[in-house]
């Protein structure tokens, strides 16, 4: 096993497998981005509500790369992503305990209850999403 550098990438190479990862591509990865983005506000944003979500939009911005509207788009999934995991819990623990209760009809209306639950937990999270799509817009425009 022998470890080569090139410019831009460096390759490990295996007597079975061979593994590239590059290093100064001009774009970045966008879910690597929002889902570091997504790391840090979780950190941060229990100690500093509106500033973790700049933060981690920023970060997310910077390692997607590729300008304004690509920072702002990983910033934005760095921000939902809580809510939309969120939402699909609720919904399926709101469905699970209907059952439990009150059988195929509980678990119709708790399922429906978790829906709406979810749902309002992503518009809630879409202000936080928002917040964190202009620090992701501010880190894509340095970045690039």
């Amino acid at each position: 096993m022998f470890l080569t550098f090139t410019q831009k990438s460096f390759i490990l190479i295996d007597s079975k497998k061979t593994f590239g990862v590059g290093l100064g591509n001009s774009s970045g990865n966008l879910w690597l981005g929002a889902f570091v983005g997504f790391i840090i506000i979780v950190v941060l944003g229990w100690f500093l509500p509106v500033i973790g979500h700049l933060i981690g939009g920023f970060v997310a911005g910077l390692i997607a790369r590729g300008g304004m509207g690509r920072g702002a788009l990983a910033g934005f999934l760095a921000g939902i992503f809580g809510g939309i995991v969120f939402a699909i819990l609720a919904t399926v623990v709101a469905g699970i305990a209907g059952t439990f209760l009150g059988g195929l009809l509980g678990g119709l209306l708790g399922g429906l209850l978790g829906v709406i639950v979810g749902l309002v937990v992503i518009v809630l999270s879409a202000i936080g999403a928002i917040v964190a799509a202009i620090g992701g817009l501010i880190g894509g425009a340095i970045a690039k």
